[in-house]
């Protein structure tokens, strides 16, 4: 009898165990399985702050559209939406460059293969206190400035030392420092808005972007700040022409400080990093991108009713 019991017992740690395995090995199979689709699920995001306010416009209508769908960005500094996928810490980012040879190449190792998607164009503001009698200035006079080589007593302020701003302006004047004495990192575009709008003697760098329609908190400085008219001095058909920035003169390619807006994804399938870009490149997200003020990559169509 005692032997009997004893096998039943021993059949009864069997077939747990087995349950137990399979259970397991279930868990892990579900756990490997994407968490998101092409218009639903989850999926982590890294995105340059300083095209947070256009991003989040097209999250709000993308979100209504597709209530299964639950993106979520996390902005940084451009520095660190670059190390965020070369850390596989994300795979989907938004940033205003390409990726280099460097990156590109890391990537490849871990054969991921980036899926590029242009989806705007902003341009580089300049602006100055509404007090201030200067009204343009030209890119060789940005230079100069940005250089320490301008004789002027005004102070130079932009968004922090790791956005993609100071890369573009690092770019633009040919300086990897860019620590003259009377230049000074801020922490925001919303911090340098809000700073020249209260110096007369300052010269703000920010994206276009956070000049049109500003939130509340930070309206008012908007109000009280103007932007300068740039000359591009190397220019063939406008030599001695001041543009200010617009979706014509960037079209038009007159107005010469712009950057291109970009969604990389590299998960390799049609997730939610795909149906996000898709979403950004249809009619209705390059709409949204039409109605802030930045030239969408398509010009929507206009329809127009003629009632006999």
């Amino acid at each position: 009898m005692r032997g009997n019991l004893l096998f039943v017992f021993g059949a009864l740690a069997v077939i747990l165990a087995v349950q137990g395995c399979g259970q397991s090995g279930s868990g892990n199979k579900k756990a490997q399985q994407p968490m998101d689709g092409f218009t639903s699920g989850i999926a982590q995001f890294s995105a340059d702050e300083s095209f947070s306010p256009i991003i989040d416009e097209e999250l709000f209508v993308f979100k209504s559209a597709f209530q299964d769908a639950k993106p979520v960005i996390t902005y940084k500094p451009e520095t660190g939406v670059i190390s965020d996928l070369l850390n596989d810490k994300t795979r989907i980012i938004i940033t205003s460059r390409l990726l280099d040879t460097m990156e590109t190449g890391v990537l490849k190792r871990r054969a991921l293969t980036p899926e590029v998607n242009k989806f705007a164009t902003d341009a580089v503001a300049i602006i100055i206190n509404r007090a201030s009698n200067d009204t343009t200035t030209s890119v060789s006079e940005i230079k100069q400035m940005l250089n320490g080589k301008a004789k002027t007593d005004k102070s130079i302020v932009f968004d922090n030392p790791n956005s993609s701003l100071v890369r573009y302006l690092k770019t633009l004047s040919g300086n990897n420092e860019l620590k003259q004495k009377n230049i000074y990192a801020l922490s925001s575009n919303k911090e340098v808005i809000k700073y020249v709008s209260t110096h007369p003697n300052a010269i703000g760098i920010t994206g276009f972007s956070w000049l049109n329609d500003p939130d509340k908190d930070y309206a008012d400085a908007v109000e009280k700040v103007k932007i300068v008219g740039v000359k591009d001095d190397n220019s063939k058909t406008a030599t001695n022409e001041y543009f200010k920035p617009s979706q014509t003169t960037l079209v038009q390619h007159t107005y010469p400080l712009s950057r291109s807006l970009y969604i990389i994804d590299c998960t390799g399938r049609k997730g939610l990093g795909a149906g996000f870009a898709s979403f950004l490149a249809s009619e209705r997200g390059q709409r949204i991108i039409l109605k802030s003020g930045l030239l969408p990559e398509v010009i929507p169509q206009r329809e127009i009713n003629i009632v006999h």
